[in-house]
């Protein structure tokens, strides 16, 4: 499906594309000047939640989390919608203003867009960021000895799967809904000042999908501590529902044959690293003689962390118990 576009473009003809035409990342990177390169990406989808101003403020968040996950600060967005005609004006407004107000609060301007009919509404954004090309972070920045971290928890998609399926309870669903309106700027904050150079935001590929592209870009392996991920309070529940989206089973079947899972780990439990998440948090590749400092500056900042693994040499990935 892609193959007309990588025919068509070369990556030599292109020498300020830093990031883009190779290796997957979260975002392009176009070089401005010695230090100084722009941070394109775009995303929407489909409403994951039934309030649309949460609806909004979700795809937002999500749509930013790209230039976070480089080590960019945004600051323009466009908007990318497709409304059903029947759909009450006001309804429209709320996911345009949630949409809005999140990307106020990061310091972005949304400074126009596009919007077109469609049977299922889609929103997302256009954003651009700025990066300090001596401080940005890719999935292929990651090297053995760093320690592997986690900014939000996963659970995510097996939630709102649950919402769907009318089988979620209230305060479930405000529990995620949440985490996922949480905008990854601190951490992305905390990356740059720390020094790492490898990071991804955990999205629809889920937790081992995206940890699988750092690792194949990094040339390195990654260990995980399943006893120290974090998960929402009722993860595990919808788990054993299986009400997980079926982005999360692709995930499996793709990604799994190189992922070595513990002796006791169930399948509920591995399912929940393949769970498709939307909005989730970064997962960076911190230095592993700056963890302590790091972690400790995250809870002075109020920055949820988890330290949950480390890259080590080789390549794949294991999961320990």
């Amino acid at each position: 499906m892609l193959r007309p576009i990588q025919n068509t473009f070369d990556s030599a003809d292109y020498p300020d594309l830093l990031v883009g035409l190779g290796d997957p990342d979260d975002a392009a990177v176009w070089r401005l000047d010695e230090r100084r390169a722009l941070v394109v990406t775009t995303d929407f989808f489909t409403p994951v939640v039934d309030d649309p101003y949460d609806y909004g403020a979700i795809s937002a968040a999500n749509s930013l989390s790209d230039i976070y996950a480089m080590g960019g600060r945004p600051f323009l967005a466009l908007n990318i919608a497709a409304l059903p005609p029947n759909l009450p004006p006001e309804i429209a407004g709320e996911i345009l203003r949630g949409g809005a107000e999140k990307a106020h609060e990061a310091g972005v301007v949304i400074a126009g867009g596009h919007t077109i009919r469609d049977e299922e509404p889609k929103f997302g954004l256009v954003a651009l960021g700025f990066v300090d090309t001596e401080h940005m972070l890719t999935k292929g920045g990651a090297r053995p000895g760093d320690a592997l971290v986690l900014t939000k928890p996963l659970g995510f998609g097996v939630t709102t799967t649950a919402l769907k399926q009318q089988k979620a309870a209230p305060e479930d669903i405000a529990e995620v809904v949440g985490w996922m309106k949480r905008l990854n700027k601190t951490a992305a904050e905390l990356a740059v000042e720390f020094g790492a150079r490898g990071g991804t935001d955990v999205t629809g590929f889920s937790l081992l999908g995206h940890a699988m592209e750092m690792a194949d870009t990094s040339g390195a392996g990654l260990r995980f501590d399943y006893a120290r991920i974090p998960f929402v309070s009722c993860a595990r529940r919808y788990a054993e529902l299986w009400t997980f989206p079926g982005g999360s089973s692709d995930n499996r079947l793709f990604f799994g044959k190189r992922v070595r899972f513990a002796e006791g780990i169930d399948e509920a439990s591995q399912m929940l690293l393949f769970d498709a998440q939307t909005s989730g948090g970064l997962l960076l590749s911190v230095p592993g003689e700056k963890i302590r400092d790091f972690m400790a500056r995250a809870k002075e900042l109020d920055q949820p962390a988890w330290v949950v693994g480390e890259v080590v040499e080789g390549g794949g990935i294991v999961v320990e118990k």
